[in-house]
């Protein structure tokens, strides 16, 4: 493994510097491309003539830091730096520096002016803003790529490893490029914007037609909610007893401590009170099978999604799932000095089942929250 890292850096070393020497034509992406797969980074394309020669903007979905590297090796594109220092390093990546550091308005007529010069090659944009792991989903994509030219052209960009599963925390993508990687890249024809259509209606619609494409779901997440999804993985995976965050890593082993310590021990305590929220979150769910995962997991959202995903089976309680669990006791403190001022919000019941969609699920468990909010306020 040591020596396939060496030889790889050092192969490494001379794509890079081929890369600066040679202009941009089709023998450097020949020469560029041949050297990668010897680095064990396989391109290919589909439907290559799909590739529409007046397509001035490139729409892909964003799987990796080195999406923008992988497609200049198939044909000519640009993509501009969004974030990131500027100078050498942002030049070595393979980005193009526009000297815009204003607001996206800004951003967005420096791009116009760009595309209006016919020698400039295309633009390649990632609406999403923010990598994943390209299995479950679309972000949201932004409107503002949309905005530049009324035709734009999807790429739809897949990234497969053979045995290692591809993951987009930060140790995971570092660490995943020293396997081998093979991207599947197929063109789609170019989508024109229709008579009077919005750059965000015009987002949705390419985003359907990717998400189509690739088998995956166009979700409503944001490049900002990716963001605090990760920050709290990354806070879950420092707690003791918490499951690695990267999927090729070693889990920890989950302790098998008993559900409830002799003479309330602060550890109990600490799983009860977190039991707590997870009923106020899941009022159907017996607060035992909560107790059971949660000394399990040591996490209160991990527990959250093992049992809306079904993986840790239970049998409903007879009270309705979409009552409003009791007040706990800070908020009966705050509730007495206004005590029969406010009704209770009333709440439609929620059903036993949950859907199989990650993004009703979700859209379900948002509005338990604003529910309690709600109620909390008053």
């Amino acid at each position: 493994g040591l020596c396939l890292l060496v030889l790889r850096v050092f192969i490494g070393v001379h794509v890079f510097l081929v890369s600066c020497a040679l202009p941009d034509s089709v023998v450097r992406r020949f020469i560029v491309r041949v050297m990668c797969s010897v680095l064990g980074l396989l391109v290919r394309q589909s439907d290559p003539r799909l590739r529409g020669a007046g397509a001035r903007v490139f729409i892909a979905n964003h799987v990796t830091p080195f999406d923008h590297n992988v497609v200049s090796l198939l044909t000519s594109c640009n993509t501009p730096a969004l974030s990131g220092a500027p100078g050498f390093i942002c030049w070595s990546r393979g980005f193009m520096e526009l000297g815009v550091t204003g607001s996206r308005a800004e951003l967005v007529d420096s791009l116009k002016e760009y595309s209006a010069h016919q020698g400039n090659p295309p633009l390649l944009l990632f609406p999403e803003e923010a990598a994943t792991n390209g299995r479950a989903g679309l972000l949201r994509f932004s409107s503002w790529p949309f905005s530049i030219l009324d035709v734009v052209q999807p790429v739809a960009l897949q990234v497969r490893r053979p045995l290692v599963a591809v993951g987009v925390s930060r140790g995971c993508s570092q660490r995943g490029w020293l396997h081998v990687l093979l991207s599947p890249l197929r063109w789609l024809p170019s989508v024109p914007r229709r008579a009077d259509e919005r750059s965000e209606d015009f987002a949705l619609r390419v985003q359907e037609l990717l998400a189509m494409e690739l088998g995956v779901v166009s979700t409503r997440i944001t490049a900002a909610d990716r963001t605090e999804h990760m920050k709290r993985l990354r806070h879950t995976s420092r707690l003791p007893f918490a499951p690695g965050g990267c999927p090729w890593g070693r889990p920890a082993a989950r302790p098998r401590v008993p559900p409830s310590l002799p003479g309330g021990a602060p550890e109990d305590v600490r799983v009860v009170a977190m039991a707590q929220q997870v009923k106020e979150v899941l009022p159907h769910v017996p607060l035992e099978v909560i107790r059971t995962d949660l000394v399990q997991t040591n996490c209160v959202d991990t527990t959250i999604a093992n049992l809306l995903e079904g993986r840790v089976p239970f049998f409903p309680e007879s009270k309705e799932a979409g009552d409003l669990p009791a007040p706990s006791t800070s908020q009966a403190a705050a509730a007495s000095g206004i005590q029969g001022s406010v009704p209770a919000p009333s709440s439609k019941p929620a059903t036993k089942q949950f859907a199989k969609s990650p993004v009703e699920r979700h859209l379900s468990l948002q509005e338990r929250k604003r529910a309690l909010y709600d109620y909390a306020r008053r």
